[in-house]
This record gives structure tokens, sequence and C-alpha cells, in this order.
């Protein structure tokens, strides 16, 4: 576990993609119980030790998670990701090569999503479709290699798989992504979906705090990692 930035209040950590944030059917150990267990020896904690967690990442799904390690800031950390306000989540994901549809520029899509539990899915659907929610997100092209192009993504609504059907839906599966139209899977298992950066006004002291998850050990995302800094 990569703790990113801690104090009496938060905690941001790294996720891979064979991490749960919380605990599910699998029984496989969740990062809140990994982080709890890190705080109760870091600092001696006796008794239970408070953790709440603020957002959620898809399991195969990489990097920045933050977390509450008071109630006080599990309140006012769930008001701004509800309200979208006073946070900012931004995205990378690396796509296979579409020049057509990817821009320097930034493009804003949106759609409409159904979400199919037994399936684990969401689908684009028309809108005025029962149960469906409408999805925001922009992107932009930063950084192209001969076969894959890195995209920073920012979303306007948090809805289920957002980016992974959005991207999909207009001929861009991320790498990896069987799920959504990829054509092979990862050799990790995961996808290429990185939560690069976290940006947010601190719950308790009101200080603009920006969290950055190094990308994953992999030598196709050093390359465009590379690239997208000049």
């Amino acid at each position: 576990m990569q703790v990113l930035y801690e104090d009496n209040h938060i905690i941001a950590v790294s996720k891979t993609c064979h991490e749960i944030v919380q605990g599910d059917k699998t029984g496989d150990t969740p990062l809140s119980d990994i982080i709890k267990a890190y705080i109760k020896e870091k600092y001696q904690k006796p008794g239970e030790v408070f953790l709440g967690v603020t957002h959620r990442l898809d399991r195969p799904t990489t990097g920045v998670v933050l977390f509450a390690r008071t109630s006080k800031a599990l309140t006012r950390l769930n008001k701004m990701f509800q309200s979208h306000e006073q946070i900012c989540k931004t995205y990378w994901a690396i796509v296979e090569k579409n020049d057509k549809l990817l821009s320097d520029e930034a493009i804003r899509l949106e759609h409409y999503l159904l979400r199919n539990e037994k399936q684990n899915k969401s689908f684009v659907v028309k809108s005025g479709t029962k149960d469906a929610k409408r999805a925001v997100l922009s992107y932009k092209a930063i950084a192209r290699g001969d076969r894959y192009t890195l995209l920073e993504i920012n979303l306007e609504t948090g809805r289920h798989h957002q980016i992974r059907c959005q991207l999909a839906a207009i001929g861009c599966p991320i790498k990896g992504d069987l799920k959504y139209g990829a054509k092979r899977s990862n050799p990790d298992g995961g996808i290429s979906l990185h939560a690069r950066k976290i940006e947010f006004v601190h719950p308790v002291s009101k200080q603009q705090i920006s969290i950055i998850a190094p990308v994953p050990d992999d030598a196709l995302w050093h390359d465009l990692e590379q690239q997208s800094m000049g």
C-alpha cells in the first residue's frame, strides 16, 4: 500500500488493479481494512479505528483513493462528492488510437446510461429511458503512441462505469477493458484507467489540496506519461 497523503482527518492511497476499496462477495481484504490496520499500528491506537469511505474505484482501475479519518471529515467530504463542488477528480486512460475522435482540444460527451445489475455493466440508451441517468464528461488527448493514445478525463457526473461506457460508445474502449470492447486483456488483469489526481478543499483546514497518484509501473504508461510532460 502506497500512502500519498495523510493528516489527522484524511488519508489518500494509491490503489492497484488487484485491490478493492470496500469488502465484497469475493471475501478479499479491502483497502479500508488494510488502512485501518496501518493506522492502528502506526499510531498505536487502542480499540476500533475509524475510517470512512468517501468514494470508490472499480477493481481493475488504479489510482488515488481518498478516505476520511474522522466523522467530521467524512460528512463534509460526502457532501462535496455528492454536489461535485470544491472537489475535482482527473482520470487518465489509454485507448486504442483513433485520430478522428481524439483531439488535443477538450471534447465534451453527454450520454444517458442505464445500469444492468446482473451484468454489472452500463449501456448507452436514449434520453427518457426509464431509470437512465445523464452522464457528462470531457476528455482530450495529451500523448500519442504508435498504437495508443493517452486521454485526460474530467467528470461532471459520477455514474456506474461512466468513463468506460462513454469512451466505448464513441469507439475508443480503454486498453484491457474486455467488458467494454477492448480486443485483449492486460497482462496484470487490470484496465488502463487511472485516477490520476484529486483536488479539493480540505474538509477541516479549508486549504486547497492536490494529490497525484503515480502511473502503474508499466513501460507504455511511463512512455505516454513522459510525452504528456513535454
